[in-house]
């Protein structure tokens, strides 16, 4: 009992050192080949979010001066742009997804250009992975060979941009990036299901088997806390059916996704930090569908990368989200062409 006790106060303690920026990740794994990510987007003020698709065969750059990396685009993408400066999420024509969380405790391996070390802006670095990448693997044989720094510009009124990335390839398997006192820690496997925002995944790991060793039919923690959101959608997603067909696969995630959002207009007198989920987004891995929901319209809206040009030559395509309550089913219509974003350098 004294044990239990103890393991109980510990997980206690550790949860209330958390911070709760909301944002929510998950992802489903059907036996027969479907694969999804979805994830939820949630923050204290409106973060405009339009969607940018860019063809392959473009020359970009991770910052407008010093050292840097320079690259030209293998592979067309779908992005979520956030401001119109920065890439929250996106997906790439090979089923390559890349998203950012926040994460507090982040520390980055920081560079200023005083030496050769390749610097790379926050703005663009989910963007270069789609853009060089097709699979999990690539992105971790390139992570553990290379060196770079990282540099972000704040937002909301002076919030630091830190954050931790969750790559999932066509196979299921993802691949965790965090940095803790600058040193770069890397979780790769199929089992990587969940990702939500502080603590760092091995401390959530530790807070989530106290959940497990409870039972989730027996109760699960109902806060919007980041540990909370962790344990009840490392549950429900474990415990769904993966035999679905697709639409079925579909509307399993998207209800999960719904159990980790935080209600519209919600907030805590104090905590503005703890906030309305702003919009949702699924990462269709396995059919290349790129799927947007905001909190504030009935229906879904979706760019499917199958029947766009996305080789050399085709235009940049931007989806103006400003009026997405008349946005429904596939909008690939509804792109227009578009110079690209201007990075937040």
């Amino acid at each position: 009992m004294k044990h239990l006790k103890f393991i109980i106060a510990s997980v206690m303690l550790l949860a209330a050192g958390v911070a709760a920026f909301a944002c929510s990740r998950v992802v489903y794994l059907g036996d027969n080949g479907i694969v999804l990510a979805g994830r939820t987007l949630d923050w204290r003020t409106p973060i405009p979010t339009n969607v940018y698709v860019y063809p392959k065969g473009i020359a970009k750059e991770s910052m407008p001066s010093g050292p840097r990396l320079e690259w030209v685009s293998k592979y067309g993408s779908v992005l979520a742009v956030g401001y119109d400066g920065g890439v929250t999420e996106g997906m790439n024509e090979k089923g390559l997804a890349m998203g950012g969380l926040f994460c507090k405790t982040s520390s980055y391996k920081t560079a200023d250009g005083s030496d050769s070390t390749p610097v790379v802006s926050l703005a663009v670095l989910v963007s270069y992975f789609l853009d060089n990448f097709a699979t999990v693997d690539e992105v971790e044989n390139w992570l553990r060979n290379n060196e770079f720094g990282i540099s972000g510009k704040t937002f909301d009124g002076g919030t630091v941009s830190l954050l931790h990335w969750a790559v999932t390839d066509k196979s299921g398997t993802t691949l965790l990036m965090e940095y803790v006192d600058g040193k770069l820690n890397l979780y790769k496997g199929r089992e990587l299901q969940v990702l939500t925002n502080d603590p760092p995944y091995p401390q959530m790991e530790t807070i989530n088997k106290y959940w497990q060793a409870v039972g989730g039919a027996n109760m699960l923690p109902g806060t919007v806390r980041s540990s909370d959101r962790f344990a009840r959608a490392d549950f429900f997603i474990k415990h769904v059916p993966t035999n679905f067909e697709y639409a079925e696969a579909l509307g399993c995630l998207s209800s999960i996704m719904g159990t980790v959002s935080v209600p519209y207009g919600y907030e805590i007198v104090g905590e503005p930090n703890i906030s309305s989920t702003q919009w949702r987004s699924i990462c269709d891995i396995s059919g290349g569908k790129y799927y947007l929901k905001f909190a504030d319209s009935t229906g879904d809206f979706w760019i499917d990368l199958a029947r766009l040009r996305l080789g050399k030559g085709a235009p940049i395509l931007k989806l103006d989200t400003s009026n997405h309550v008349d946005l429904m089913g596939c909008a690939n219509d509804k792109l227009k062409k578009s110079p690209g974003f201007t990075p937040m350098w």
